[in-house]
């Protein structure tokens, strides 16, 4: 399958005569780690313990069994694997064979996947057998009839079904395959996909290349100091871009990567003692879990050196109480999956200084801040946050419209979020275009009266959404979580507790209390889903 692309010979050149792209894929990378170092660990998954050299011929045992199955140059394979080690050697395996991998959360069900088999054009499909309680192989029956495409179905860890083949026995075997020659993929074509986790329209398929996935790697590796040592755990999911980064991270490292199949505080943290993990990326409602954790201050959590936050802007209370529980370095992060990482404060800075900001920009890559007129904004003024540098993206896939909203003159990636610098320099998100609530006429972000609220002390989560109204356009709607064991706080608790910090009309008219807020697996609140959500509660009531 052909990708169009917006690679130029002329970006190309750029980002080569830089020293920032050239020609090294991820299998040149992993065979320079195996001939240093072939018996260190390169995965921990549970019980199995793959050194860098089973890792290598693990590989190639699957590219062979997907090369036999008819998957080969160009073709496009989704990925809906959790996070064991079979992920590591089916995603780098598609490499060997020239085939473009899509990666796919293993929450995903089958409206979202059949959408995006479809627009990926996905011949072939790998998956897991039943998870938490939902069957993997019955949805993957149910897409073949809706993905015209698909010709190939392949599971791991799950039992025999027609029509499907198992990769266990070449991912449980020994040594490399007989006879197999591993197709060279060129660093600079589409070598996977994923797709924007939706939380404002329809997910876009975003492509990138060797060279677009290794500089982002690169790049915060060298920032923040990432070596050979490391021990780097993984929970944040490796079907989503920021865990799929941390794995190539750790292996282009040579380092070793801790894998926890779902994210559950006290695992977590029986993992991060029992492994001496030193690195944990993270979103902050993972953080906010660990923090209720009864008996975090009994926990030897000495090894762990660094704790970098990102997906959704950490509240300032959270970051104070993670560094009062946790003496590790705390560095907030900015990226996205069409970026890969853009800006992130780094060891050594004032943490009182850089709280509640997401650092400076990283190395290499450009920063600009517009207004709507796509004129840069003068000092200290908030502007949408455009993005330029080696890890942007080669585009969407099929969509020449958000391609043509996306990208700004001479290249620049809008990012739709909003943000200003502050006196020293660091970027602070202050909100995201489409998250605006629009009042009578007075539009606002959100994000300014929660971070205040975060420091209720009934407050667990929150977040303020726009409910539509016939006089005003949108009324503001507070959905909170309150924390457990305590009862959940009212309006007028909660207007006390901001009374005087806020105009009238950024203030909360009601209160909607939930056991739980809608989160991508990134950890970006599902605002869209909120105000679904919220009227469906009022026509019940209406109905009663």
């Amino acid at each position: 399958m052909a990708f169009e692309t917006r690679l130029t010979p002329a970006m190309a050149e750029r980002f080569r005569s830089a020293g920032l792209w050239g020609d090294t894929t991820f299998a040149d990378l992993l065979a320079s780690r195996v001939a240093a170092h072939p018996q260190k660990f390169a995965i921990v998954d549970g019980e199995h313990r793959v050194t860098y050299a089973a890792l290598a011929h693990g590989i190639d045992r699957v590219a062979d069994r997907l090369a036999r199955l008819g998957i080969g140059a160009g073709d496009v394979v989704a990925i809906q694997i959790p996070n064991w080690r079979e992920f590591a050697f089916v995603f780098f395996a598609l490499e060997r064979v020239g085939a473009v991998a899509v990666t796919v959360s293993v929450d995903f069900r089958f409206r979202e996947l059949a959408y995006m088999m479809r627009c990926a054009g996905a011949k072939g499909f790998v998956c897991c057998g039943t998870l938490r309680g939902f069957d993997h192989l019955l949805m993957a029956d149910d897409l073949r009839a809706v993905v015209p495409t698909l010709q190939v179905v392949a599971t791991v860890r799950a039992p025999q079904r027609a029509g499907m083949v198992s990769l266990d026995d070449a991912v449980d075997g020994a040594g490399p395959p007989h006879g197999f020659v591993p197709f060279r993929q060129d660093a600079d074509t589409v070598m996977r996909m994923a797709f924007t986790s939706g939380t404002t329209g329809d997910p876009k398929g975003v492509m990138h290349s060797h060279n677009t996935t290794l500089a982002a790697c690169r790049i915060l590796n060298d920032d923040i100091g990432l070596g050979a040592d490391e021990r780097m755990m993984i929970w944040l999911p490796l079907g989503l871009n920021w865990g799929f980064l941390t794995l190539v991270q750790a292996l282009i490292a040579g380092a070793t990567a801790v894998l926890l199949e779902r994210f559950r505080a006290g695992e977590g943290l029986d993992l991060l003692e029992r492994e001496r993990c030193t690195f944990v990326p993270t979103a902050p409602a993972s953080l906010t879990a660990i923090l209720q954790e009864p008996d975090l201050g009994r926990r030897d959590l000495s090894a762990l050196r660094m704790v970098v936050s990102g997906g959704a802007s950490a509240p300032v209370e959270t970051i104070r109480a993670w560094r009062a529980a946790c003496p590790s370095e705390f560095l907030e992060l900015y990226g996205m999956l069409e970026t890969g990482y853009h800006s992130y404060t780094r060891p050594g800075d004032d943490p009182e200084a850089v709280a509640g900001s997401v650092g400076r920009r990283a190395s290499h890559m450009g920063l600009r801040l517009v207004d709507a007129d796509l004129r840069d904004v003068g000092e200290g003024e908030e502007g949408e946050i455009c993005c330029d540098g080696p890890s942007v993206h080669l585009g969407y896939h099929d969509n020449p419209r958000a391609n043509a909203e996306a990208f700004a003159a001479a290249g620049w990636f809008r990012t739709g979020d909003l943000g200003f610098l502050d006196r020293a320099g660091n970027l602070r998100i202050s909100g995201r275009v489409k998250e605006m609530i629009n009042r009578g006429g007075k539009k606002f972000f959100p994000r300014e009266i929660e971070e205040v609220l975060y420091a209720h002390p009934k407050v667990l989560y929150v977040a303020m959404v726009g409910l539509p109204d016939p006089r005003l356009g949108e009324r503001n709607c507070l959905c909170v979580v309150p924390k457990p064991d305590l009862s959940p706080p009212t309006l007028d608790e909660l207007l006390a507790f901001i009374a005087g910090d806020f105009a009238t009309y950024k203030l909360p008219e009601r209160v909607e209390v939930f056991e739980q807020l809608p989160f991508t697996p990134t950890g970006k609140i599902q605002r869209h889903a909120l105000v679904r959500a919220v009227m469906e509660r009022d026509a019940a009531r209406s109905a009663a």
